[in-house]
């Protein structure tokens, strides 16, 4: 919850940069740093959903479906088009 209150501190600061105007390269290092900060939380979520859930499904053998779901998230994360089946 702390990185999510800094979020959004961030994204407001953001908001009052536009709003003054300010140096269009100053407001685009400050977006960079808020896109490291919202990759950082995802992480982490990511992160526990491995070693909560995935490793839950591989005790149950359901392994294939996890690993599908997670390649699934990162690929979407990054921005890189989903296969539809694996391969």
């Amino acid at each position: 919850m702390r990185r999510l209150n800094r979020i959004e501190g961030q994204v407001r600061g953001i908001a009052r940069m536009i709003e003054r105007e300010e140096y269009c390269v100053d407001i685009l290092q400050q977006t960079a740093a808020l896109r490291a900060a919202i990759d950082a939380v995802a992480l982490i979520i990511l992160e526990d959903h491995i070693s909560g859930c995935v490793r839950t499904a591989a005790e149950q053998g359901e392994v294939d479906a996890y690993v599908d779901e997670v390649l699934d998230v990162v690929r979407r994360t990054l921005g890189r088009p989903v296969r539809s089946t694996r391969g």
